[in-house]
């Protein structure tokens, strides 16, 4: 038995995209029955990892859901569209590392989740180094 996930394909195929650039693509579910889909989330976002506290911000968000009295069956894929915004562009810092990725998240009935992602570039910012004395 394969194991359920989620595709993410970006129209533009990963590429670095700039401020104001449209980021567009469509994940589709593999392994997963659309009757057994409550709600998938899509979210484009950008995240900080490293020294300190980590932040974590929500670009673009969409939400689609069965119905509650009549269980509508969502097809297993989807699109999504958005213009990206002027910051914070993609660092690779010695401290501070910040990333933007697609996420797909999924909640399955019976209480299961899945979640896939995949990253992309916002901007070119050179990669920083720690001074050295």
């Amino acid at each position: 038995m394969s194991e359920s996930r989620a595709i993410i394909r970006l129209d533009e195929n990963g590429r670095t995209y700039f401020p104001g650039d449209t980021l567009s693509g469509s994940y589709h579910l593999d392994g997963i029955s659309s009757a057994d889909v409550k709600a998938i989330e899509v979210s484009i976002l950008w995240h900080t990892e490293g020294k300190g506290d980590e932040d974590l911000a929500v670009h673009h968000f969409q939400r689609r859901e069965a119905g509650n009295r009549i269980r509508l069956e969502l097809p297993p894929q989807g699109r999504f569209r958005t213009v990206l915004p002027n910051s914070p562009l993609s660092y690779d810092g010695a401290i501070v590392k910040v990333g933007w990725c697609v996420r797909v998240r999924v909640f399955q009935s019976g209480g299961k989740e899945l979640l896939s992602q995949r990253s992309f570039r916002l901007g070119k910012v050179r990669p920083g180094r720690l001074a050295t004395s």
